[in-house]
């Protein structure tokens, strides 16, 4: 079984047992989150598609840890005129483990 659900304006393909790294998250490590914005349900057998999300639907996690990624550098230039800028951004994110899928 597998869900598709938002968040932090993104979509996220979730499993049992799955570890996920989503935008960062209010939450402690250890704290359960669920997540109501499913978007899509699928078993073995048949898919419920939401419009725009499925009724009683949602997703259980546990918070494992945050941490920040790589970094990547912003580069701004214009030509003949001097102008440069260099930034470094590292995003922030919080790690899951999906413990259940409810449909």
């Amino acid at each position: 079984m597998y869900a598709v659900f938002k968040a932090g304006g993104k979509q996220f393909r979730a499993e049992p047992g799955e570890q996920l790294r989503i935008p960062s998250l209010d939450a402690e490590e250890g704290d359960i989150v669920e997540f109501d914005e499913v978007l899509l349900t699928a078993d073995g057998e048949s898919v419920q598609v939401g419009t725009p999300t499925v009724d009683g639907a949602s997703v259980k996690a546990e918070v494992v840890g945050h941490g920040r990624d790589k970094k990547i550098i912003v580069f701004k230039r214009k030509r003949r005129k001097g102008y440069r800028r260099k930034q470094g951004h590292r995003q922030g994110y919080t790690e899951i483990r999906v413990d259940e899928i409810l449909s």
